[in-house]
């Protein structure tokens, strides 16, 4: 990082790898399943918006959400000249005074799920991305790192599994 800041890169001192490289990203304020890869040309396809992979993000939002919200988000708007729209929207669970949401987006557009919600004047207050594809975060510790399967690279690929496919990351 130009500032000093600690990366994810912290996490892998330990974990034997080779030189591996961030497949797409998380913001400083996201958290959650992060690829790595020395594979380049899986890395751009998996993160070519083309691809329209999907990657599911659970969103704790300040305020109490409802099926009307889920709606806009699904229809979309145009913001600064970018669609946005989330391909499924649904309400997890409330609070008090904020709830928690998922969403799941197939295209790769920058910071695509805050400037939804930030442009329908809601507060993101956590983001975590709970799967990409049929790889579902599961209960991987913060932090922690394993390498992906075979099955689950080939999944990835187009090559193995299907659609309904699903691998959880233990």
């Amino acid at each position: 990082d130009e500032r000093g800041r600690a990366t994810v890169f912290a996490c892998l001192d330990k974990a034997d790898l080779p030189h591996v490289a961030p497949v797409g990203r998380l913001d400083m304020a996201s958290e959650g399943l992060l690829l790595f890869t020395n594979d380049n040309a899986w890395a751009a396809r998996l993160t070519d918006p083309a691809s329209h992979i999907d990657k599911t993000y659970h969103v704790q939002v300040a305020c109490l959400a409802d099926e009307t919200l889920t709606c806009r988000l699904e229809e979309g708007l145009r913001i600064e000249g970018d669609f946005l729209a989330a391909k499924k929207a649904r309400v997890l669970r409330h609070g008090t005074r904020t709830s928690w949401l998922e969403l799941v987006l197939d295209e790769g557009k920058n910071s695509l799920s805050r400037r939804l919600l930030e442009a329908l004047d809601i507060e993101v207050l956590r983001l975590v991305r709970i799967a990409i594809g049929p790889l579902v975060l599961g209960d991987l510790p913060k932090g922690a790192v394993r390498r992906l399967t075979p099955e689950e690279v080939g999944a990835l690929k187009g090559n193995a599994g299907g659609e309904n496919s699903k691998f959880e990351i233990r």
